[in-house]
């Protein structure tokens, strides 16, 4: 049977204001080129976590991903071309955006990744309210629900979580120095609690350790949970297994 979602929920919006949002996209995008300046060439060839994409493919996705964000135009030519392709839209999108970036060298993208940074930062700055407060019309799947979200929630926050997790697992992938800090990787982390805590709805006590860590309590009662930010976010996102609340889903 097919699944929908509920078409009378509210579509998901951002929680975080406009001004931080826009901020951390800025700061995402030039530590994430500044990770590939400190690649090593055998790195690009490194596997990563996610399944069939090696450092080098996971690249050109991010890649593709922000060049969609800083052009209208090309925004649409990649959504007609992954809708040709069939199958799971986001996949098609991203399988699309890795094929056509694939004969470019680690050169050629460290270069232009800069670049095309800074254009996708002002075009989501300049991106009207009117716009982002629009419901998407693609069903999203996150876990084992189905919901909606406005296109604000996508410009805002999901293109910022995507590039910072990707530069996670390139870290990972690599063993290359991955830059955190509090005035930046605390701030997304906290949004990605806070958007937990609301989507599972019980009470707990949250202990995340490192840099980009902090404590919260929900309520009273509930387990208390103690781990590392990164792999908390890790966990969250589905590359690691989760337990409890850990086996709710927040997307990136």
């Amino acid at each position: 049977m097919t699944r929908t979602a509920d078409a009378t929920a509210a579509p998901r919006t951002s929680t975080l204001d406009r001004a931080t949002l826009m901020r951390l996209a800025s700061t995402e995008y030039e530590r994430f080129g500044a990770m590939l300046l400190d690649l090593a060439t055998e790195d690009w060839l490194r596997p990563t976590e996610c399944p069939t994409w090696d450092v080098r493919a996971m690249v050109g996705h991010v890649l593709g991903m922000a060049e969609m964000a800083a052009s209208i135009r090309e925004g649409m030519r990649q959504q007609k071309a992954a809708r040709k392709r069939g199958g799971v839209f986001i996949d098609a999108l991203t399988a699309v955006q890795v094929d056509e970036r694939a004969a470019l060298t680690p050169q050629q993208v460290t270069e232009r990744f800069p670049r095309v940074g800074l254009r996708a930062a002002r075009a989501r700055r300049r991106t009207p309210g009117l716009i982002r407060r629009r419901r998407m019309p693609d069903v999203q799947t996150v876990g084992d629900r189905l919901e909606t979200w406005t296109f604000g929630y996508l410009i805002d926050t999901i293109l910022t979580r995507d590039p910072w997790m990707h530069r996670i697992d390139i870290a990972r992938a690599t063993g290359r120095h991955h830059e955190l800090s509090a005035d930046h990787d605390a701030v997304l982390v906290a949004d990605v609690v806070t958007e937990w805590a609301a989507r599972h709805g019980q009470p707990c006590q949250l202990h995340l350790v490192g840099v980009a860590g902090g404590r919260w309590s929900f309520g009273t009662g509930g387990p208390t949970l103690a781990l590392d930010a990164i792999d908390f976010c890790r966990t969250l996102s589905g590359r690691e297994p989760g337990a409890g609340l850990l086996t709710t889903q927040v997307p990136f």
